[in-house]
């Protein structure tokens, strides 16, 4: 049977791929940006929220990337890097997140005069209190931040020794982002090399704008646990083959490998990340499934996409006709993918996932 609203609402959620200045609320834009004298292209909460959602629908990525301008641009002095954690963590925790881990760039939030490690500790502060405030809510979460490097820049190696360095205060692991095409995982080679050394975790966005050298080089070059995105992996898999579908090398061996794929797709049909998808019926997340992938679900930026967790299960649901069994797979999938040591990721597994998903 299919899952119902309600039931999606209940669900405890983990979202794996969240950015940080994704997920900005729009009311807290528009009074930080009044603060600072920063001009918006819309005047109000409202009217900003839909303009974020228009521009995002053009199919472009490098537009869609575009309307980061003035999400990062309130989210540079202290308080408002702190407000803006505070608000997603309790946002997340409100629709049944039970863990997140946010995403962001300290690179790009330098302009009022912080230095990196700052912005680490006043995004920390953020969750922190946005991990009380939850709580006392009736909504517990356990959140993670994930640092990222921007792939056009050079600073991999500075973020990722950053992260190494906070691992025991709050970072959970290491990503790469911005614009795909002309900018491989390669050229941050250095940093995935040393933080391998020093085992920590890291996640690498691959395969959303670029096809499968993309995804080739995050996975057998550097060492990527998890891929961001990864929905061109359909590149590699003959889906008219003879006797049903044919898996190339490179897909068969991150299926064997159990390698997350990060779906986001509301994000993915936005941006066009696979040519020809004109729905999230035509998203590969449901044949990916199909085949065994280990797919998790997740926003990308909620503001941009004008969405949440439950909405995307919801769009999932209506898509494929999945039941309350097939939110639990994708749900226990990304907690078992989760950049949190083991024995945490069975507590959540075991004690708050499969007993809640059992009372649905």
């Amino acid at each position: 049977m299919r899952a119902t609203s309600e039931q999606i609402a209940q669900a405890p959620k983990v979202a794996l791929h969240e950015h940080l200045d994704g997920g900005v609320r729009p009311a807290s834009i528009v009074e930080i940006a009044s603060e600072i004298g920063h001009d918006l292209p819309a005047e109000g909460a409202e009217a900003l929220s839909a303009w974020f959602e228009e521009s995002s629908n053009s199919g472009s990525l490098v537009r869609y990337l575009d309307t980061f301008v003035h999400t990062v641009a309130v989210m540079q002095r202290p308080e408002d890097l702190a407000r803006v954690a505070r608000e997603s963590v309790v946002d997340l925790a409100l629709d049944g997140c039970v863990y997140a881990e946010l995403r962001w760039a300290p690179e790009q939030h330098l302009s009022a005069g912080l230095t990196l490690p700052e912005t680490v500790e006043a995004v920390q502060t953020g969750i922190e209190q946005g991990r009380e405030e939850a709580a006392a809510l009736g909504h517990p979460i356990v959140v993670g931040q994930l640092l990222t490097a921007m792939r056009h820049a050079k600073r991999g190696m500075e973020i990722a020794e950053i992260a190494v360095e906070f691992r025991d205060r709050g970072v959970a692991g290491f990503d790469i982002a911005g614009a795909e095409d002309g900018f491989p995982p390669i050229l941050h080679l250095e940093a995935f090399e040393f933080l391998r050394r020093e085992n920590a975790h890291f996640t690498i966005h691959a395969g959303e704008a670029f096809g499968l050298p993309s995804i080739w080089q995050a996975i057998q070059r550097c060492g990527a646990e998890r891929l961001g995105h990864g929905v061109r992996i359909v590149d590699d898999i003959d889906f008219d083959a003879p006797g049903g579908p044919r898996l190339g090398r490179l897909a068969a061996y991150i299926r064997d490998r159990r390698i997350p794929l990060e779906m986001c797709p509301s994000s993915n049909l936005q941006t066009n990340a696979v040519p020809g998808m004109t729905s999230i019926a035509d998203h590969p997340i449901g044949k990916l499934k199909d085949l065994g992938f280990r797919v998790t679900v997740n926003c990308d930026n909620r503001l941009m996409s004008g969405t949440s967790m439950s909405r995307e299960l919801a769009l999932l649901v209506d898509a494929f006709e999945y039941g309350i069994d097939d939110l639990r797979w994708f749900t226990v999938n990304a907690m078992k993918s989760a950049f949190l040591p083991f024995d945490q990721r069975l507590v959540l597994i075991n004690d708050i996932i499969k007993p809640a998903y059992a009372t649905l």
